[in-house]
């Protein structure tokens, strides 16, 4: 699959790693970092206001806690794919982060190399775990038999041009390939995809496609 330019905002309270992920993350020329802030205050904002593809978000904040930050650009209905990106390997919070609807989850200690394919397999719709996070959640998901929601996700609630989209969506393109797939601007997709969302009470497109994927069983 071709790749597709990808926006990154990057929330981080640590300035040498940030610059660092930087340095990492502008090797690769499809991928431009247009924010980054150590504030998690800031971040949201910035979140809002950028709309970026890609969230590079750490969990241990000095003012906010991430995990709150991802709750709450969920709740905003932020189309953005999220991804914890943080030394925690806990299994409460990747599992909390997997409730509030991160699409990826990743640990600061990983290879660069493996980072940047991390990236590149998001921006062409792919979800991505560390190997290592991988298990703790299928197993956690084996073990326990009430889905991650309890919400009900009603697809007949969908418009056509929703439904069309949602396709796209469990088939794992991003935002830039549905827009080319359906021959609309990408404005109108991430509107659709917040409409999505909020009709099936989805947090993520992770959320989303394990259900999906779990339905046709």
């Amino acid at each position: 699959m071709e790749q597709i330019n990808s926006s990154i905002l990057l929330i981080d309270d640590h300035p040498m790693l940030r610059n660092g992920v930087k340095q990492l993350i502008n090797t690769v020329n499809h991928f431009e970092i247009i924010g980054e802030t150590g504030s998690g205050i800031e971040g949201v904002k910035l979140a809002e206001e950028l709309d970026p593809d890609i969230i590079l978000l750490d969990i241990n904040m000095q003012d906010v806690n991430g995990l709150e930050i991802l709750r709450y650009l969920r709740e905003k209905n932020i189309s953005s794919r999220i991804i914890i990106f943080t030394v925690s390997d806990a299994k409460e919070d990747i599992i909390t982060a997997l409730k509030n609807g991160a699409d990826g989850y990743l640990l600061k200690d990983m290879e660069p190399e493996d980072f940047l394919k991390s990236l590149q397999d998001i921006s062409i719709g792919k979800l991505i775990m560390d190997n290592a996070i991988s298990h703790i959640i299928l197993n956690y998901m084996r073990h326990n038999k009430e889905p991650i929601t309890k919400q009900i996700h009603d697809v007949s609630l969908l418009t056509p041009r929703e439904n069309e989209i949602f396709n796209l969506l469990v088939q794992g393109l991003s935002n830039k390939l549905i827009a080319k797939e359906l021959g609309i601007v990408e404005s109108t997709v991430k509107v659709h995809i917040k409409s999505i969302f909020k009709k099936l009470n989805f947090k993520s497109r992770m959320e989303m496609t394990v259900w999906y994927l779990q339905s046709k069983e």
